[in-house]
């Protein structure tokens, strides 16, 4: 006997505490099963069997451990023993189980609120920014319409051969495509499969087989997802197409390569890989000889319904029905830039998502060391007057950072007022977003000059966010002389609306254009309110366009002969005040000598 107990009751005890963490796993692993087997459960659950699996095992064998103790060593034992053990260690186990439940409660509560987070906030950006990568790849690479008018010819030749009683080998599994082959977006290969996105060998290396990694997410299934009908498994293995992928393009030469190195040659890295891959982008789409890519160029490479999608993503296309080098260049420096702005902020957030769980981990283990002390006893009403008094020790102390966290955290993860990339403006100075934490956020200035900011302090300022903001207007004040006569002004106007309207990718259409003020009743001020087709987060490329409009308001007032000038003032002199010295010159006004000659 042991603690006179029997000792083969403690055996028992010992084999439940072995085996029933095999148990525990293979309940688990069965469960898991059922749900990766069934496809609705899998889509909506699986996320988070994964994340709480190890915790519910650690219930279902601290359970299991506890049942067992329970019937081994009831309370008949433990008045007949009069051991005050058996209560100890029935007190203990408890203190273990709440333990655990606390923790999967608090697993599976930053689960859900970190995947409704990501869903509400980057579900959109990240939605555009995959399309965009498959309008790239599919661009520049072969048209679909001649591989599949191609695979047509070889198989009519194929068909002649064998009526005309020629033998031919059997064809190999990948000599005839039932199918023309499509884009596996970020891969920079072409796959005898439906449009994936994230099957890149970067990208499936990511997720494990078991969560699907392998499996892709077709393009058309893509275009049907939104917040509401996406699942949180589904929305993981979307940022991490985004944060560990780049933008790539295929490349005809290296479809048939598998190595890294190749994978790298198709990535676009930089700016001016971008404008680089624009370039042979437009080779590749538009005729022969043409300057434009037009909307049936797009035909040949994807649907139509893709193709009208696809148009609408360049500026101006929606109108002119085309589009220019220029044009197609800035998309895909534009698409760069957010591609990477988007997994900067994916990485950042995530980041600020972990140091998250390791406060609520802190917290929580504080919360879960009081209700052991209430389980086994120990909070007496003395022990409870120490612990308060080195609390409030703790709050004087501690009571300002952890209200700092506080707000950091609900500026963060509530408010979210801006992410990384975007340009904001803060007591009156322009700065982009350079990186997120929980309690600073790193800004750059205009001339690259890194300013740090407390959240804190963040949470009690307005912020502007141009990324975040509509088409923006601009203001352009000039000023002509009051007597610039009316039909000049009129003439003035048109030249500007005209130049205006003619530029549909740049401006809407008709500005208003007012006299704002006089000034000194010799100059007239003219005040016009353009309204960009963009938001003032690219500022170069809203000073270019501003710098446009302002020579052609230039060149039209040169044209009309505007020019803001004195004009001559009649003075009359009644007299003249005689001189403090005798005039030495001798040379005196023409009407003088008129006047003494009569």
């Amino acid at each position: 006997k042991l603690w006179n107990l029997a000792l083969w009751k403690w055996e028992v005890m010992v084999l439940v505490l072995i085996c029933g963490r095999l148990v525990s796993s293979w309940i688990v692993k069965l469960f898991v099963y059922f749900v990766e087997s069934n496809f609705l459960l899998r889509k909506r659950v699986l996320y988070f069997v994964y994340g709480i699996r190890k915790a519910v095992q650690n219930c279902i064998w601290l359970g299991l451990v506890l049942i067992a103790w329970h019937f081994l060593f009831d309370k008949k034992i433990e008045r007949e023993t009069k051991s005050t053990v058996l209560m100890y260690v029935t007190k203990v186990l408890v203190c273990l189980l709440v333990a655990v439940i606390f923790w999967l409660i608090k697993t599976l509560l930053v689960k859900v609120l970190a995947s409704s987070f990501h869903m509400s906030t980057y579900f959109d950006r990240i939605q555009e920014s995959l399309f965009t990568q498959y309008v790239i790849e599919t661009l520049s690479g072969p048209p679909r319409v001649e591989i599949h008018m191609e695979e047509e010819k070889v198989a009519n030749d194929v068909k002649t051969l064998e009526m005309a009683g020629a033998k031919l080998s059997p064809p190999g599994p990948m000599a005839v495509s039932p199918s023309p082959p499509q884009v596996t977006i970020g891969s920079g290969r072409l796959q005898k499969i439906p449009s994936r996105v994230g099957k890149s060998p970067v990208l499936s290396r990511s997720g494990s087989k078991k969560e699907g990694g392998d499996e892709g997410i077709r393009i058309d299934h893509l275009q049907r997802m939104n917040t509401k009908n996406v699942s949180a498994w589904k929305m993981k293995r979307l940022m991490n197409v985004i944060r560990k992928g780049t933008l790539s393009t295929l490349d005809e030469q290296i479809q048939d390569t598998t190595t890294q190195e190749d994978d790298k040659a198709t990535q676009i890295r930089s700016e001016f890989e971008a404008k680089l891959a624009a370039r042979k982008i437009f080779q590749n789409v538009a005729e022969p000889g043409s300057r434009y890519i037009y909307i049936e160029d797009f035909m040949r490479f994807l649907s139509e319904d893709e193709s009208e999608r696809a148009m609408s993503l360049f500026e101006g296309a929606s109108e002119s029905h085309k589009i220019s080098k220029s044009c197609l260049k800035n998309w895909v420096v534009n698409a760069f830039r957010e591609r990477r702005a988007l997994a900067l902020t994916l990485n950042d957030t995530k980041t600020a998502v972990n140091r998250l769980h390791r406060i609520i981990d802190v917290l929580v283990s504080i919360v879960i060391i009081i209700i052991w002390l209430l389980i086994l006893g120990i909070a007496t009403t003395k022990f409870l007057l120490v612990l308060s008094s080195q609390l409030l020790l703790v709050v004087f102390v501690f009571g300002n950072s952890c209200k700092t966290i506080f707000e950091a955290v609900i500026f963060v993860f509530v408010m979210h007022p801006f992410d990384v990339g975007d340009r904001c403006e803060i007591d009156g100075v322009q700065m982009v977003v350079e990186e997120m934490n929980i309690l600073t956020t790193v800004f750059l200035r205009f001339d690259n000059q890194k300013i740090v900011y407390p959240n804190s302090l963040l949470g009690n300022k307005p912020i502007a966010n141009y990324y975040r903001s509509p088409d923006m207007q601009d203001t352009i004040e000039f000023f002509v002389h009051i007597v610039t006569p009316p039909e000049k002004i009129t003439a003035l106007k048109q030249r500007i609306l005209s130049y205006v309207d003619n530029k549909k990718d740049h401006w809407h259409p008709s500005p208003m254009i007012v006299f704002r003020d006089m000034f000194g009743l010799n100059s007239v001020k003219i005040a016009m309110w353009p309204t960009h087709k963009m938001n003032h987060q690219d500022m170069g490329e809203r000073f270019v366009r501003r710098s446009q409009l302002l020579e052609e308001i230039g060149r039209a007032c040169r044209d009309l002969d505007i020019e803001y000038r004195l004009y001559p003032l009649n003075i009359n002199i009644k007299s003249i005040p005689p001189p403090a010295t005798p005039i030495i010159s001798d040379r005196i006004p023409p009407s003088w000598n008129q006047q003494r000659n009569a």
